[in-house]
This record gives structure tokens, sequence and C-alpha cells, in this order.
């Protein structure tokens, strides 16, 4: 029953990531998610600094702020006429380094490191169970992710249009009338809730790899943006439980497992992808120039 729930769980990080992710992907603003999910060290430090608890919901409610905190201060020094790369390196780094500076000197002695957050151990989720009125309903992973991911699909619904015209073309959108920053911030408040909830489980690095390789290998499989995002949950998915296997035979870490398996999938879409792939491509500019070297 453990390994039911740490496959249940991984494939609810994974597609939720690999959903949300596609956004990201499609506005060229993947390294946001890594970003986030690097600076969230400072929220669950401060968080656990001013309640003195290491429990789920003040950790999560300090990341999710120091998420949105993190998305507004990229924006604000983009804005202000730095590159968009350089504003996510800085931003992050001052962050997460910040994080560790008062980890080291304030909460040296708790169980909060940052090999935790960057890493996780989604093999303990299935031991930390969320009681209602003294019943048991399962891992707390899984409804704190199975909820943001609930709530993602709910918005991108209710939004899907308003999405799609800012993801392609935002001058566009913005000359139409739609609030473009406002649906950003709407936006990144999802990117910064799925990571959160997934690093919670997983670590970083999984949630990291989860946001930017399903919906990369989607992207190369298709044109249209409602199949992109259901390939990314379909790739995230497959990623998850190969990777879960490729642990369970190796005996080896399972979120490096599951990474690598996202990055084979991405790989195998990169060489065959009907349209796109590089193998693919290749021959068929032989079958219209046979004596092309």
């Amino acid at each position: 029953m453990e390994d039911l729930w740490v496959m249940i769980t991984a494939s609810l990080v994974a597609a939720s990531c690999g959903f949300i992710g596609c956004f990201l992907i499609l506005r060229r603003m993947a390294l946001l998610g890594d970003a986030i999910s690097h600076a969230v060290l400072l929220g669950v430090v401060l968080a656990f600094l001013l309640t003195r608890n290491l429990g789920a919901w003040p950790m999560f409610a300090g990341a999710a702020v120091m998420g949105l905190l993190t998305t507004f201060l990229v924006q604000l020094f983009h804005r202000a006429g730095a590159q968009e790369d350089a504003a996510i390196g800085v931003t992050f780094t001052a962050l997460f380094s910040l994080g560790v500076v008062l980890l080291t000197l304030y909460a040296d002695d708790v169980h909060l490191d940052t090999e935790h957050v960057l890493f996780g151990e989604i093999a303990y989720v299935p031991w930390d169970v969320l009681v209602w009125n003294g019943v048991e309903l399962g891992p707390r992973a899984v409804w704190m992710v199975g909820g943001v991911f609930a709530l993602s699909l709910l918005v991108t619904g209710l939004f899907f249009k308003e999405f799609k015209l800012v993801a392609f073309d935002p001058v566009l959108a913005a000359s139409m009338g739609f609030p473009v920053t406002l649906l950003h911030y709407v936006q990144m408040t999802l990117v910064s809730l799925t990571t959160v909830a997934a690093f919670d489980s997983v670590g970083a690095i999984l949630a990291i790899a989860m946001l930017i390789a399903p919906g990369a290998t989607a992207y190369l499989l298709t044109d249209r943006l409602e199949h992109m995002l259901a390939l990314s949950v379909v790739a995230g998915v497959a990623a998850a439980l190969s990777g879960y296997a490729l642990a369970a035979w190796l005996d080896v870490s399972i979120s490096g497992s599951m990474a690598t398996a996202a990055g084979l999938l991405f790989a195998l879409a990169f060489l065959l992808s009907p349209k796109h792939g590089v193998l693919v491509r290749r021959w068929q500019q032989r079958r219209i120039a046979p004596d092309a070297p």
C-alpha cells in the first residue's frame, strides 16, 4: 500500500507541474519555476521563525508567500530594465542565500535543512497522514498536491481563452483590453502554489524537472495548446511511474530516477517527434532530396 501512495503522489506532482509548466514554456519563463522552488527556502525558514512550528500548513503558507514575492521581484526588475534571465538569477540566488544564512543562524538545530528542501524524500509520504475527526484520510501530500492541481484545472478552465492569448501574443491581448498583468499574477500564483505543494513532498529538484520536462516533451509532439496540456500530464505520469519502477529495480533515489525518466522521455520526443523530431526531419529531407549529403 505504501508503494501505491508513493506512485499516486508522484503522479499528481508530475501531472500538476507538467500542466502549469506548459504556460511557462510557451511564455519562455521556464527558469521562473527554478527560481521559485529555490527562493521558497526563505519563506519556509521565516515561517518557522515566526511560528516555531514545523507543521505543513505554516510551511506551505510561508513558501507560497515567498513564491509570489519572487514572481513580483522578477517582474519588477525586468520592467526596470534588467534582462529577464538576469532578474531571475539575481532574485532567486539572493533569496535562497538569505534563507541559508537565517537557517544556519537561528534554526540549525531543527529538522529543517537545505538538503531536505532540495531533494525531499517521497518515500516518507505514506507516513505523514491527514487526520480529520479521528479518521485517517490518506497521505497529506496527496490532498495538498491534488487540491492545488484541482485549483489549477479550475482556474485554467475559467480563463483558458485569456491564458492562451497571453501565452502566444501578450501585446495583442493588451491591445484587446485583456488585463495582462493581472492574468500574469494569477498564473504565477498557480505556479507558486504548485511548486510549493510539490517540493514539500518531493524536493525542489524533482519539482523543477516536472515543471519543465513534461511540458517541453508535449511541446515537441503537438501544435495545439489543448493537446499540449493533456500530453504534458500523460508524459509526467509516465515519467513518475517508470522512474519509480527504475528506482525499485536499481535501489536508487526515487526522485532522481523520476527526473531521469522525464529527461529520457524528452530525448525520445526530441529525436522521434512526428513533426519536430531531429531523426524524422532528416528522414523527410532525404526522401525529398535523396542525393543530399
